[in-house]
């Protein structure tokens, strides 16, 4: 009987060893899986970083040739500006658009000043802002790839209690502006 009483123990024992270790591994899953997002956010951040810091020398390089274009000069300072103040991924998908927007409306300016074109300062700046552009777009793939692998194991059985009970929550995706589906209209002045 003491025998049995013994195996009993131990059956009760080991399953709870079984059951505290998956629970740890299931944790453990979620805080990587979590730190891959906080990454992957992190290098769009760091794309982000660096096209606000190409636009200044990039608009200072207009501004030598097209003085009185300030109010595509202004766009462009105070989207950078929502841009760098910007807190969520919501936020900065949003200042984000508005800051494309606004370099859009200077190549627009661009278009009327050939020897600013030809400046090989304005090149090269264009040809970085580009090559910018294109990490951008990669980290954010790269971000809602790894959100998207966060959300899943969140809202799975059985992650998704221990995803509550441990207190992990969705992560947000970076979207792209509502605007972003709008053509933009382009005018070159031209008298066509």
């Amino acid at each position: 009987m003491l025998k049995k009483g013994l195996i009993g123990i131990v059956i009760v024992i080991a399953v709870v060893v079984v059951f505290g270790l998956m629970l740890m591994s299931s944790y453990n899953n979620f805080v990587s899986s979590e730190e891959n997002v906080k990454q992957s956010y992190a290098q769009i951040e760091n794309q982000l970083q660096r096209r606000l810091d190409l636009i200044p020398n990039l608009v200072n390089t207009v501004k030598g040739y097209a003085s009185h274009e300030k109010e595509v000069i202004t766009s462009i300072s105070d989207a950078r500006a929502r841009l760098a103040g910007a807190k969520t991924p919501g936020e900065e998908a949003t200042a984000n658009a508005d800051l494309s927007n606004a370099l859009s409306r200077l190549l627009v300016v661009v278009e009327n000043y050939p020897n600013l074109k030809a400046d090989r300062q304005f090149s090269q700046l264009m040809d970085e802002l580009a090559g910018t552009e294109n990490r951008i777009a990669v980290a954010r793939k790269d971000y809602n790839d790894q959100v998207a692998l966060y959300n899943k194991k969140v809202k799975q059985f059985p992650g998704a209690i221990i995803a509550r009970m441990a207190g992990f929550n969705e992560k947000e995706y970076f979207k792209a502006d509502p605007k972003a589906q709008q053509v933009p209209q382009v005018d070159f002045g031209g008298n066509g």
